[in-house]
């Protein structure tokens, strides 16, 4: 069930939900005392991308170490997070904050028919500006990948238009 649909059924609580703004005029808080983060973006890029009806899935990347229950010997880290099958390829691609499933209907030869345009953005506070530094050049290589294959793939600081 998409969000149109759920909305359809539930209207006082989706009309509550939509109402729920997170910028510093509608809560009535001074705009000092938000501290507009990364968190804050994403957070308002989920409610964007279900507004306009798909679906945003948190993707955590990173490694854990491993110890063996019965001797406490170290073992290979557990490694999560698409695109983080080892630590050479994370340095080199690093997939995006959020993963997306966006409805899209096919128009022509397969009309009527929907599909889930898979999707990537990655969160960014406030005011961010590319430098390629850091982490932003294997971001850059996740989200061309994604868009090259026919994906949708932005970096955000706190806005998605799908």
């Amino acid at each position: 069930m998409d969000f149109k649909k759920w909305a359809k059924r539930h209207p006082q609580a989706a009309a509550e939900l939509l109402s729920i703004q997170t910028d510093a005029l509608s809560l009535n808080v001074p705009e000092k005392a938000i501290s507009k983060t990364e968190a804050w973006s994403q957070q308002n890029v989920r409610f964007d991308i279900a507004r306009q009806g798909g679906f945003a899935f948190r993707n955590n990347v990173g490694a854990t170490p491993a110890k063996c229950k019965s001797c406490g010997a170290k073992q290979t880290p557990i490694r999560y997070g698409l695109a983080n099958d080892s630590t050479q390829m994370n340095k080199r691609i690093k997939s995006s904050d959020l993963i997306l499933a966006i409805p899209r209907l096919i128009t022509q030869d397969m009309v009527g028919t929907k599909i889930a345009q898979f999707g990537a953005v990655e969160c960014k506070k406030p005011n961010w500006k590319y430098t390629g530094k850091d982490q932003e050049p294997g971001q850059a290589a996740w989200l061309s990948f994604i868009e090259h294959l026919g994906g949708f793939a932005k970096f955000s600081t706190g806005e998605v238009k799908l």
